[in-house]
């Protein structure tokens, strides 16, 4: 399947986009259902893309920062992860958290309704309630593309892609 490159003409959820249009098909649904899920339930958390050459990530946090992240959406070749920032430290009784990290652990996500499970609802309590930096109670996030490291060395600049809206783009240097 063909992928457009990224551009700095894309807007950043058309940059988006196409990041996620390189998983495979089955991923790439589950990946936009996840998201759409999450955007539900934070509607104010600004949403900070990030692309790597084997997989997705989109955080959830209350600034532009992704030190101040709440949970993660990971789109990777073997599938979905959601992970949770502070997850050593969550309340998880029903030991859904995988991983050994030290600062995220991870669910792995095979349907976006399993986003309302009570025991993934817990989590999602818990991890908000372990943010260092609390949401805004209202408006809405927005998307920023953030360039990685490697990213970063071959354009030779550090910059990201803000919208703060869905259809406004705004450059900001970091």
């Amino acid at each position: 399947m063909p992928v457009k490159p990224a551009s700095s003409n894309l807007t950043p959820e058309a940059e988006l986009e196409s990041y996620i249009d390189r998983l495979d098909p089955k991923h790439q649904k589950l990946m936009r259902s996840v998201r759409a899920a999450v955007r539900k339930r934070f509607p104010t958390a600004n949403e900070l893309a990030y692309d790597y050459s084997s997989h997705v990530v989109i955080s959830y946090s209350a600034t532009d920062r992704a030190i101040d992240a709440i949970l993660a959406i990971d789109g990777r070749s073997d599938g979905v992860r959601l992970y949770f920032m502070h997850g050593p430290q969550l309340p998880d009784p029903k030991r859904r958290l995988q991983g050994s990290g030290g600062q995220a652990r991870f669910v792995p996500v095979e349907a976006a309704g399993q986003l309302a499970h009570p025991d993934v609802d817990a989590l999602f309590a818990g991890a908000v309630a372990k943010s260092t930096v609390p949401l805004p109670s209202e408006g809405k996030g927005s998307l920023t593309i953030k360039l990685t490291a490697a990213k970063k060395r071959s354009q030779g600049k550090p910059t990201q892609k803000k919208a703060p809206g869905p259809v406004s783009r705004r450059r900001k240097s970091t």
